[in-house]
């Protein structure tokens, strides 16, 4: 028998009633227990279209041996019975169930992804689930349901949005520091990536990790409530020096991280924005043209246009670091040490929707 947490929201109609019918429904549904359920919080509504009403958001604990594309079924069809429209993206709806946690069970396909990718900066979502469920596990960062609520309501939160040049990261960062009025850092310099002899780009290496972790002194840092914003991850430097230091180089200046990363903070959350090889390059080009001498956008892709000889082949290379920082903050076995307990994706394909999102995601952990 399998653990699941699950969801439950509803911003239309009669919120209180639907929310207990849902529940009700959940009770009587073949191989179903229902163990426990959470207190009902109303909520302004997080991203989606303006003007909607306040949610009623709870959590309720089942255990089951449906299989999890079954479990996801049984929701669907629990919102199809209480009339769960579907027509604008984080619009108003009678029923929301979404399926959190399945056991410890990491799964991202298509049709299931697995923990529920948004859950990890919501607070509407992880408060009534601590009430309930304070210990289940959430693998991807091998903590508990109340590590993630603690984390988020750090005093001063830092949230990292991390991706590799021609993500979008700078840009990003700004639209949710203007969103939130939060203060926001930008990297003081480029990642050192196709930048001259061997020598040279060794010691770059090594001042660029000097003047990232200079911001983040954890001896000097602000306690602005409204947090920081950055555009970039200090770790990200040691997975993108892995495609450019030889072994006895890559292992000092991976040493020399550790030292310098243990005198800064450490991000509560990453915004991680993945971009396809054809954005990579459809951007590469742009920035390569008459667009440096006019705009700041993809500034960062500079130099690292520069990693190879054609833009698809500099595209290939970025896509190599992305699916490497991917893995570091991501992948249960690989994650770095101090990767952020919570990391939200975001494809960054449509930069406007990427910010909105990142908004959003920040936004719900207040």
């Amino acid at each position: 028998m399998a653990r699941c947490l699950i969801g439950c929201g509803s911003n239309l109609g009669k919120r209180r009633e639907q929310l207990d019918r849902a529940l009700e429904l959940l009770r009587f549904m073949p191989g179903v227990q229902l163990l426990g359920v959470s207190r009902y919080r109303e909520t302004s509504p997080v991203g989606g279209p303006a003007g909607q009403g306040p949610f009623l958001n709870g959590a309720c604990l089942i255990e089951t041996d449906l299989a999890p594309r079954d479990v996801l079924g049984m929701l669907l069809a629990v919102e199809n019975t209480l009339h769960r429209e579907r027509t604008n993206r984080w619009g108003e709806r009678t029923i929301d169930l979404d399926l959190l946690l399945y056991d410890e069970l990491v799964v991202e396909s298509a049709d299931l992804t697995l923990p529920h990718p948004r859950m990890a900066t919501r607070r509407f979502v992880l408060e009534p689930c601590v009430e309930i469920a304070p210990d289940l596990r959430y693998p991807p960062a091998a903590c508990t349901v109340s590590d993630l609520l603690d984390n988020i309501s750090a005093p001063h939160p830092l949230v990292a949005v991390v991706g590799v040049p021609g993500s979008g990261a700078s840009e990003v960062a700004s639209a949710v520091a203007d969103a939130l009025m939060a203060r926001v850092i930008h990297a003081p310099e480029p990642l050192p990536c196709g930048d001259g002899p061997a020598g040279p780009r060794t010691e770059r290496w090594w001042r660029t990790l000097a003047s990232w972790a200079e911001p983040l002194d954890s001896h000097d840092w602000h306690d602005d409530p409204h947090g920081t914003i950055t555009d970039y991850w200090l770790d990200a430097l040691r997975c993108a020096a892995a495609d450019d230091l030889d072994g006895a180089g890559l292992a000092r200046f991976e040493a020399e991280c550790d030292r310098v990363a243990a005198g800064t903070m450490a991000p509560h959350v990453a915004i991680l924005l993945t971009a396809a090889p054809a954005v990579l390059e459809e951007r590469i080009v742009f920035r390569g043209r008459q667009a440096a001498e006019h705009t700041n956008v993809f500034a960062d892709l500079s130099a690292a246009a520069t990693l190879c000889a054609s833009p698809a082949a500099s595209a290939a290379a970025l896509v190599r670091l992305q699916d490497r920082l991917v893995r570091r903050l991501r992948s249960p076995g690989e994650r770095l040490p101090r990767a952020p307990k919570a990391v939200i994706a975001i494809d960054s394909g449509d930069l406007v929707q990427a910010a909105a999102d990142a908004t959003a995601a920040v936004e719900a952990m207040l």
